[in-house]
Parts: structure tokens; sequence; C-alpha cells
């Protein structure tokens, strides 16, 4: 592992949200009225890559960006400064404002103000005192001027053949900085630039697959800019070239129903450059970005990142505590399905457990537990709550992983992991028509069957495996090795 803090430089942004409802049209003009409920603050561009960095690891994190003397520029400080040491540079005009109104969830107009760019000039001591002690760098350009920094990218040069240099470039920025260790353009920015390159001005790909395209991109880009390049996918992934003749390909998970992506390619980046900087490999810095990115979109995107929000009724903001996105697999995607499956009339199945080694007593059970319903989610115990149970040397694998596992299986739809010792909140927000537990458990031991049966569910006991148990298989296992 590398020491140091893994530092950000670049542009950031104020992003708003304002989220409200429409009930009639302006009697002055053919326009709907949004009467805003909620307002939400959070940083963009390389705030965003900052913030979630912070819940990536263990290391500090530090920003370098511009920020003006306003109003927006000093609600970014405020906002950045629970997750990042803050060095600003001087800007040179407004902070820039992304302004969201969005009605039912559905977008009605953005706003932006804000026309600042980053003041060329000396580097700063704590600047320059910053990137010779990073263990790496992200370089997000917004092509607001940062990027561009003479003194900034002078420094860059000099330590990038020993620091990890990993370049987020954007259409309206420049070209990445010769000999960075990664850029991570999206797919339709690797084709914008390939075809620069190429003199192609239509930028178009012809009849190839997204991956031929990609690949040769990526190649042309590789050679180009003297760096490896991770083309982000979307929902395909991310195909790395390091100048191999075969590019890696790191898949994603698939993601049900409609989400948000906005502030995917920020939290790939972000991911990577951890994990670069924690000493990976190339290939393992984009495998885990993929998944990182996969979870930040799963989770609501940049509209659900560390932010603070003023409610419509109430001049107080209050703030988010300094999290990364929640380290939670599926939560989102199971909220999602249950209002679906609900809207259509559908019925709620729901089942519990640690699920600590998943065995044939568990498919069972949950097989029969779908044959119940429309939709199968699974209320799983957090790894603090199984150790808790258990006892300390419990879980054997982390949430994450057993959730991972129990949204293969085709009979379950969803899973939710859940902190406490018993499932009755969760359960008192899902609202199950049906709660399943297997028969090795009676009826009065169930402390959640009389928050199921408030909200108008039922509770039911479905026959269990018997000989089937993780803790059996984790006494068998340590006997054999013990022997």
């Amino acid at each position: 592992m590398r020491g140091g803090p893994l530092v950000v430089v670049g542009d950031t942004l104020l992003d708003v949200d304002l989220h409200g409802t429409v009930g009639r049209v302006a009697p002055d003009a053919p326009v709907p009225v949004v009467e805003c409920q909620r307002e939400r603050h959070r940083a963009g561009g390389a705030g965003l890559a900052a913030v979630l960095a912070s819940g990536f690891g263990d290391s500090e994190v530090v920003l370098i960006t511009a920020l003006a003397q306003d109003r927006f520029g000093q609600r970014l400080h405020d906002l950045l400064c629970p997750h990042a040491q803050v060095i600003s540079l001087p800007l040179d005009g407004g902070t820039p404002c992304k302004i969201r109104v969005q009605a039912s969830g559905q977008p009605v107009v953005r706003l932006d103000a804000g026309d600042g760019r980053a003041r060329p000039g000396q580097v700063s001591a704590p600047a320059e005192r910053a990137l010779r002690q990073a263990g790496a760098v992200l370089v997000a350009d917004y092509g607001r001027g940062v990027a561009a920094h003479p003194g900034l990218m002078a420094l860059l040069s000099r330590l990038a053949a020993a620091t990890p240099v990993v370049w987020d470039p954007h259409p309206v920025g420049g070209r990445p900085l010769p000999g960075s260790r990664l850029v991570t353009p999206s797919q339709g920015e690797a084709r914008r630039f390939a075809a620069a390159l190429s003199g192609d001005r239509q930028g178009t790909a012809g009849c190839d697959s997204v991956l031929a395209t990609a690949s040769r991109d990526a190649a042309a880009l590789c050679h180009a800019w003297s760096s490896a390049v991770a083309v982000t996918l979307g929902e395909g992934g991310a195909l790395l070239y390091t100048g191999e003749a075969v590019p890696f390909l790191a898949p994603a998970e698939a993601i049900r129903g409609p989400h948000d992506s906005c502030g995917a390619g920020d939290c790939f980046a972000a991911a990577a450059a951890q994990a670069l900087r924690s000493g990976g490999l190339l290939t393992e810095a984009v495998t885990e970005a993929v998944r990182r990115a996969t979870q930040f979109v799963r989770q609501g995107g940049a509209s659900a990142a560390p932010g603070a929000t003023i409610p419509g009724d109430a001049r107080q903001v209050h703030d988010v505590p300094r999290s990364g996105p929640p380290d939670v697999h599926g939560d989102m995607d199971a909220w999602r399905t249950v209002a679906e499956v609900r809207a259509h009339g559908g019925r709620i199945v729901a089942a519990g457990g640690c699920f600590d080694l998943l065995h044939a007593g568990h498919v069972g059970l949950l097989r029969a537990a779908r044959g119940l319903g429309d939709c199968l989610v699974v209320c799983l115990n957090s790894d603090s709550s199984v150790r808790a149970l258990k006892g300390p040397g419990r879980p054997l694998m982390r949430a994450e992983d057993r959730a991972r596992i129990l949204t293969a299986l085709e009979c379950v739809d969803a899973v939710v992991v859940f902190g406490e010792p018993t499932p009755v909140a969760v359960l008192d927000r899902l609202r199950p028509d049906i709660w399943v537990k297997g028969g090795d458990y009676a009826a009065d031991e169930l402390t959640e069957a009389a928050v199921v049966r408030r909200n108008g569910g039922e509770v039911v006991l479905l026959p269990y495996l018997s000989r089937h148990s993780t803790t059996a298989l984790v006494a068998a296992a340590r006997g054999k090795v013990a022997s």
C-alpha cells in the first residue's frame, strides 16, 4: 500500500436539486407551476469525486480546486469540509452552479449559473506539499481551468513517474497528462476523442459492435496519450486497454428498473484512484471501480450522494454525516421493485436471516417462499448484526457477498440489509403481505410478527430441510481442518 493521501485536482461546481409537484399551469404563460417541497445541495464535478473517494478507503482525501468568494463557493466549502481537506485556488468569475428542477420525479428544467475559471499563477505551498505527499492523484477535468493550471500540471508531470495519476477527461477539457497511469473516458467521450485524432468529424463508428468500437478507440487513445485507458460502458462495465494485444473487460452487474447514472463516471474514477493508491493492479482497480460505480447507481446515483437538504417548510439546513455511498447491496433496488409490484396489485413476500454460507435448506425455503406471491425480498442481517447473534467468529462472508449470492438465485427478486438485531424496523417500512420463516422457529419466537400483522400482513412458517445448518457446516469444516 502506498502512503500519502489521495489528492483530487479539478473543477468543482454546486449541484442544487429542487423537488416538487405540479398542480396547475401559470396564468400568465403556458408553463407548469412547480410547488417546491425540498431543496438539496451537493458537490459536483471534482467535488463529488472527492466526497465519494472519502468513503472508498481509510486514507485522507485532499481536494485542490478553485472556488470564488461568493455564496455558491462558501456553500461548496461547507459541504466539502466534512469529507476532504480543501485547498482553494483563485477563481475569476462566479462559482459554477447547476440547478435542476424536478416535478414528481420528472426533470422540468436546468438552470446554469457561474462562469468562473481558475486563475493561472503560482502553485500555493499547501497545494505543492499535498501533491508531493500524494499516494495517488485523481484529475477531474471539467474544462474550467484547474486541470490546465500551468504550475499544477508542471508539478504533476514530474511526479507522474512515481505517483499513480488517474485522469478523468471531459470533451470540454484538455488532453490528459502524458504518462498518466489511467485515463477514464466514457464510451461517448472515447469515441469523440478518437474521432478527433483520426480527423473524423462525424465521430461515426460504422457497424462495429460496442466492444469492437470501444477496443479500437481505447487502443488509439492509449497510444496517443501514452497511458492505459479504461472506457466505461455503462451497464456493460468497463474495457481496459494497456497496450497488450487483448483488452481486459470488467463486466457490471445488471441493475433492475429505471436508474440515474449521473455521477457514475466520477465514482468510477474515484474508486480506481483509491485502488491504485492502495497498490492495486490496473485490472484490480478497474474491476473495483466497476463494482463501486454499479453500487453507486443502484443506490440512486448523484442524487443520493452526501449533501444537505432544506425541507420546503423549513429554513434550517441538515447536513448528512460523512460517508461514501451506502455499503448495502440492493436496497434501492428492493424498494423500487416492491413499489412496482405493489402498484400492479402484486403480493410481496419477505423472508429473513443471516444466510452465512448458503445451503440446501436456505434454497428450499426461499423457493417455497417465492411461490406464495409475486415478489420475494430477502431481509439480510448486516455483518454487525450477525456478529451479535452468532458470536465473534461470524459472519464468514461479508453482507455484500451474501447479498450478491442471494440475488443470483432466480427465486429472489431483491435483498435489503438491516443492522438491527431483529428485522422489525425494515419490515415496518417494507410492509410485506407475507412474512416467512423456517419451521425450525416457533411462532411465539417471532418478535417481528406483531409489526407484520399491524401493517396488514400475515406470518407463515414453512417446512425447513433438517440436517442443514451453517453452524453444522462450519463445525464439520473445522473438524476436517483440525484432523
